[in-house]
């Protein structure tokens, strides 16, 4: 089993800017795909960002490309996710998630695509 903790997530102005982290339990968090979801009130859960194994290859939705940044650190079995240029339409809880497949974009966009989902962080953006 491997345990995702979220932290960060808070209250930010517009324009401003918050930064993520998500510990895993385990000691082969440096095999997994990682990823960041978020979830807005009343929406679906959507895919924000994906980064494989050795964190050379990442991925972003269209709507936060540009503006938010994907990383991990597997010495430390963190990844991150540093958000800039927010706006109110990125208010949602924000879910990290882990899987042990091998890195494929059209697998790790998807929530099926992942076996472990942490608890979530809010994130609110004020106007």
């Amino acid at each position: 089993q491997v345990q995702l903790v979220e932290s960060g997530g808070g209250l930010v102005q517009a324009g401003g800017s918050l930064s993520l982290s998500c510990v895993a339990s385990g000691r082969t968090f440096s095999t997994y795909a990682m990823a960041w979801f978020r979830q807005a009130p009343g929406k679906e859960r959507d895919f924000v960002a994906t980064i494989n194994w050795s964190g050379r290859a990442t991925y972003y939705a269209d709507s936060v490309k540009g503006r938010f940044t994907i990383s991990r650190d597997n010495t430390k079995n963190t990844v991150y996710l540093q958000m800039n240029s927010l706006s109110p339409e990125d208010t949602a809880v924000y879910y990290c998630a882990a899987s042990t497949s091998s890195f494929a974009y059209n697998v790790h966009v998807r929530e099926w695509g992942y076996e472990y989902w942490g608890q979530g962080t809010q994130v609110t953006v004020s106007s």
